[in-house]
């Protein structure tokens, strides 16, 4: 068994490393307390062709496999969640459903311009009646003169709110026990795009609800076959819950990171509180803990891209690391003590943007679902 990472990967995850310590950590206290979406920060990542990693180069996209991208996450995870859930979202939520259930016209129409990064696309699955009962769609879509008419609403939607927002792929109850995906390009009529969330935490992320009223477009917009969106989404889910799994490494990671450096500088008593087997058993703890969680949200990556089925090791991994970033995140917070309660230092940003991967793309308690059915409980 190779644990190491190949040269291309490497390459990679030097490249995610150095772009995130020298263009998003400079900024990333800035945009969160202006609570302000990173444009410019996603242009140099378009620029670097990072925000279409893991798709073929005819689309514009890098040819990269699944680890890579969760090389990618980890890495701008590590210095700010906020960044790092607009590419997540936008490659694994937004880009997948057109790329894996798309038309080859969909396909040529959309790809070059989410692969190239000059638009972000949406997922729109949550609705207030359709959380983690996710089939339980409401939003309707009804067939009419060749378009499809669309009624409801959706929340807790990223990206879609974003000057460069290309559209949403929404799920709709397109008869009375089925449920499609339908593509929704931005400025259709009837698609409403109400003010952003007040939110704990991912203050730089675009995260809004949508609503549909009357909204048409075009037959030719329903993504695969009519009915099959139930399995297209949970299939996207699977998917998406791998880069998650990356944020919430990657935040673990730099809590640690955060922790250390301030254990180090921080005297008491005479010497570095390093020093202190208290706090030695803190860092020795999250570390180990860490290593493991890479090697499960690794483990993840590598069976998609062999083709295995991997629905088990990315909930395993998603509830993993996402229960991982909130105990880094206070450990870190308690570590620098009173320090760590002022916004300041990244660590009070870190603690703040850690609840929700406990959260978003599947609560822990939907994961541990998953995971007991996929052991045959």
């Amino acid at each position: 068994m190779n644990f190491d990472l190949s040269e291309e990967q490497r390459a990679i995850q030097r490249l995610a490393r150095d772009f995130a310590r020298n263009e998003v950590a400079p900024a990333a206290a800035e945009l969160d307390e202006q609570k302000r979406f990173p444009y410019e920060i996603v242009a140099k990542l378009a620029e670097l062709g990072l925000m279409g990693i893991p798709y073929p180069e005819e689309y514009g996209g890098g040819g990269a496999d699944t680890l890579s991208y969760a090389l990618v996450i980890e890495e701008l995870a590590r210095i700010d969640s906020s960044v790092a859930i607009t590419v997540a979202a936008h490659t694994s939520l937004g880009t997948h459903p057109i790329y894996s259930f798309g038309s080859d016209a969909q396909k040529r129409k959309w790809l070059p311009e989410l692969c190239s990064g000059r638009q972000l696309w949406s997922f729109g699955l949550t609705e207030p009646e359709a959380g983690s009962d996710a089939g339980n769609v409401r939003t309707t879509a009804r067939l009419d003169g060749g378009d499809w008419v669309i009624d409801g609403a959706k929340q807790f939607i990223t990206n879609a709110g974003t000057d460069i927002s290309g559209g949403v792929t929404i799920t709709a109850r397109t008869g009375p026990d089925e449920i499609s995906n339908i593509l929704v390009p931005k400025g259709t009529d009837g698609y409403m795009v109400e003010a952003s969330y007040r939110k704990m935490g991912w203050n730089a992320s675009d995260t809004r609800p949508l609503a549909f009223s009357d909204c048409r477009v075009p037959e030719d917009n329903l993504v695969g076959e009519r009915g099959k969106g139930f399995h297209q989404f949970l299939m996207t889910l699977d998917a998406g819950r791998i880069s998650v799994a990356a944020m919430g490494l990657g935040l673990a990671q730099g809590a640690l990171d955060e922790a250390l450096a301030y254990a180090k500088e921080r005297h008491a008593f005479g010497q570095p509180i390093s020093r202190f087997q208290a706090i030695q058993g803190k860092l020795a703890d999250i570390s180990t803990e860490i290593e493991a969680a890479r090697l499960l949200t690794y483990k993840a990556a590598l069976e998609k891209d062999a083709g295995r089925n991997f629905s088990l090791s990315a909930a395993q991994a998603k509830l993993k690391t996402g229960r991982l970033a909130v105990r880094a995140a206070e450990e870190a917070v308690q570590i620098h003590g009173g320090y760590g309660y002022i916004e300041e230092y990244p660590v009070c940003r870190f603690y703040r943007d850690a609840k929700i991967l406990t959260i978003g793309e599947g609560t822990d308690e939907v994961q541990q679902m998953v995971i007991a059915r996929a052991l045959g409980a």
